[in-house]
């Protein structure tokens, strides 16, 4: 087992440029419902935002990997290096809210091996995105959604 840091890491942020500030926030701050912790301007029109993405992962794959998500999630090799992924409750509806707020759909929701519902996505910022949603073992009915009882 590793030995803990004594400086643990206690944040990850991505940062993004965004040609188009504007848009990019307008995605994933009101299309996505990243809430907006903190905003910040400075000379010659710098601007930021830092969105709360919940709780954050860093995800190395090798080249194998990166191939094989892509063949289960879209059927062909399009990832760029880097891909953002964002879980959430309802993939199917979240894919249709990003590709009404602008987003290019590269696949629509399956069902993956490992037992979630993916899509891909092209997204503002340059980012492809991932949105999927852990199904986990479907719950075992009750005895009164039997329709052999009673």
């Amino acid at each position: 087992m590793a030995d803990i840091p004594s400086r643990p890491v206690l944040q990850l942020r991505l940062v993004v440029e965004a040609q188009d500030y504007d848009q990019a926030l307008a995605f994933y701050r009101d299309a996505l419902g990243l809430p907006q912790l903190e905003a910040y301007t400075g000379d010659g029109d710098a601007r930021v935002a830092i969105l709360d993405a919940g709780r954050a992962t860093l995800e190395i794959a090798n080249p194998a990997q990166k191939r094989m998500i892509d063949d289960v999630e879209v059927g062909r090799q399009v990832a760029p290096r880097l891909r953002v992924a964002f879980e959430v409750t309802d993939a199917a509806g979240v894919t249709t809210d990003l590709v009404d707020a602008g987003a290019s759909l590269v696949a629509p929701p399956v069902r993956t091996p490992w037992d979630s519902l993916n899509a891909r996505l092209d997204a503002p910022a340059g980012l492809q995105i991932t949105v999927f949603q852990e199904l986990g073992a479907p719950a075992d009915p009750s005895p009164a959604d039997d329709p052999h009882e009673g």
